[in-house]
């Protein structure tokens, strides 16, 4: 199991409240097989191919990749104001995804934690897999499964369709150690994906 034990792998806070920056993954794009950076640290103008994504997000926004179908990922400094965000990207089975772990106020003066899986690849190859994320600490243990959703997805409407898994802060220090909190991920081939495959 590989474990990332930086502070993370990348965070960026707003210095005002909610200030997210846009969407873009709803503009129009002129060439349909070009894709928006896919990065959510980073109001960043790169459109490319799928397949290059992934060195886009190392070489420009130097994000750290893990290795292994099971991993540890530390987010550290869980006490800084939302909106925040913590990314890594995460290689197994073939292919990449990105971990977006987000400190954000849905309400006023209540923030709270989201946590999502995204496969750098399409919809249909992110309905292959399954991802798995824990929190596990003081004899308390918290599990979140579903499929990924494709990074061609934007994941603010991930979050805010709340497809992902969500902790109030009082949930959050209850899994932190010293401000830092351990998010196990583990992603496999669906069941059905295996299915179809032994027929």
């Amino acid at each position: 199991m590989e474990y990332a034990p930086t502070r993370c792998a990348a965070a960026q806070t707003s210095t005002e409240q909610g200030v997210l920056p846009p969407c873009r993954h709803h503009e129009a794009v002129h060439d349909p097989q070009l894709v928006p950076c896919t990065c959510p640290l980073f109001s960043c103008p790169w459109e490319g191919h799928l397949e290059v994504v992934v060195s886009h997000l190392r070489q420009t926004h130097h994000i750290n990749i893990l290795q292994g179908a099971e991993i540890v990922f530390l987010a550290t400094d869980m006490h800084l104001p939302a909106p925040t965000d913590w990314i890594i990207m995460h290689s197994c089975l073939g292919h990449q995804f990105l971990l977006v772990l987000r400190k954000q106020e849905k309400y006023e003066g209540h923030p709270q934690f989201f946590a999502t899986m995204m496969l750098i690849g399409t919809p249909t190859q992110a309905d292959n897999f399954t991802y798995r994320l824990e929190l596990n600490r003081n004899q308390r243990r918290l599990k979140w499964e579903a499929t990924p959703r494709s990074v061609l997805e934007c994941v603010d409407s991930v979050i805010s369709d709340g497809d992902c898994l969500v902790l109030n802060t009082s949930l959050a220090q209850l899994f932190s150690d010293n401000g830092s909190l351990a998010i196990g991920i583990a992603i496999t081939t669906s069941k059905v994906h295996n299915t179809e495959a032994e027929m």
